[in-house]
């Protein structure tokens, strides 16, 4: 089983927006099953999305479109599919309904003329009801092959996948079924990392495939499994994940499918009753950020402070500014005040801290692009590490706070 993901919009042709809505349709469509054979973006022109459509009806059993649903003259999706399924506009009362209360509930205002107008559908279109849009999905079937065109804003298309397209899809076809798990490991390369495993990558049965997924700083491994007998690959499954564990113990976060290395981290500390605080220099707020994207994360991420100069972190995070001037802002000393000061000001059982040359310029510090120091804090003492992350800015940024949340999870576990 195969499916095509094609977004309409030339704000993603020209660079203006990232395409995220793909890679949420291709995961959701993974995890039942199905293969997305080709992500297209068109053009909002017609010529060029009828094109599109008829190639991908040529490919796939299943097409997502995504985008040109909106009220204005730009969009021209329903339209389009129309013409491509010789079909005509009608008003749908349901979807009128539903904009309606969206306008008296929320919006606030009347309603105009040109929002009722998303109302209109194909009459061969089975509508999917969007709750938080005025732009409604919709299903068609052509030679055995289902179209699903679906808003572009992300979180009303996320909505229709989960409430509306997938149920419908497993009603409409039988799928195989697959198993992902995925090992979230820190503080090691891909390639050491593959030969460390590379006797169990080999000895895996031929319906579990192994990935490598490096990022900045760690590497994902994912197992995959596909196949009828749902017992059967379970079983053989947690078989296998019991076989890698031990091999990367040392390195092991947690899995992915659970949650992120913060989110695993935020659980702990939540029912420990733990708290954590940040003091973050070169990494901006990053760490604070992620921390802070997680559910209730007010239980246990107590503040930040981004003493971005030196004399923020003088001023505000109380470091001496004797210590600055012998070993510079871009040091182990520094990096272990911030840590045992921002503990101190929001009271909590965990700190972190980062200092460091992101880049470009290495402004007044000795220490080369790149070098970092990350110190952790706890109510008994104070360490810090010293990093090299390369020349990137971006780069550094990033790997510092996925180092920074592996150092915090180590000090965590050795209770």
């Amino acid at each position: 089983m195969q499916a095509e993901i094609i977004t309409i919009g030339d704000e993603i042709l020209i660079g203006q927006i990232v395409d995220s809505n793909s890679a949420f349709i291709a995961k959701q469509l993974n995890k039942i099953g199905v293969s997305v054979y080709q992500i297209t973006s068109v053009q909002d022109d017609r010529t060029h999305i009828l094109k599109a459509f008829s190639e991908a009806e040529a490919n796939a059993d299943i097409i997502i479109m995504t985008g040109g649903l909106g009220p204005t003259k730009d969009d021209i999706t329903k339209k389009t599919i129309a013409d491509y399924f010789e079909d005509t506009l009608i008003e749908d009362v349901s979807v009128r309904k539903n904009i309606e209360h969206i306008w008296k509930v929320f919006v606030k205002r009347p309603v105009m003329q040109v929002n009722l107008d998303q109302a209109q559908v194909p009459s061969k279109a089975q509508v999917l009801m969007n709750k938080y849009g005025s732009a409604p999905g919709m299903w068609l079937e052509k030679n055995n092959t289902v179209f699903i065109s679906l808003p572009g804003v992300p979180y009303e298309m996320k909505a229709l996948i989960e409430d509306e397209v997938i149920p419908k899809l497993r009603g409409r076809f039988q799928f195989p079924y697959i198993q992902h798990k995925t090992f979230l490991t820190y503080g090691m390369g891909e390639s050491t990392l593959a030969e460390r495993i590379e006797d169990f990558e080999n000895e895996l049965p031929d319906f579990i495939k192994l990935a490598y997924l490096p990022s900045l700083g760690r590497v994902r491994l994912r197992l995959s499994a596909k196949g009828k007998d749902k017992n059967m690959i379970e079983a053989e499954m947690e078989k296998q994940i019991q076989k890698l564990l031990p091999q990367i113990d040392d390195i092991f976060a947690g899995f992915e499918e659970d949650l992120s290395i913060e989110a695993i981290i935020g659980k702990y500390l939540t029912e420990s009753k733990l708290t954590v605080s940040t003091a973050e220099s070169c990494t901006g707020g990053l760490i604070a950020e992620r921390f802070t994207a997680n559910e209730g994360a007010s239980k246990y991420f107590k503040g930040s402070i981004v003493s971005y100069t030196k004399e923020t972190k003088i001023n505000v995070l109380n470091v001496s500014e004797v210590i600055i001037n012998k070993h510079s802002v871009v040091s182990a000393q520094v990096a272990e005040s911030m840590a045992n000061n921002v503990r101190d000001m929001f009271n909590t059982d965990y700190a972190i801290a980062t200092t460091g040359n992101a880049g470009p310029t290495k402004d007044d510090t000795a220490e080369d692009l790149g070098v970092v120091y990350i110190a952790i804090a706890t109510k008994q003492n104070v360490y810090s590490g010293k990093f090299s992350f390369g020349n990137h800015r971006v780069k550094v940024i990033n790997k510092t706070a996925n180092k920074a949340f592996e150092m915090l999870q180590k000090e965590i576990l050795k209770k």
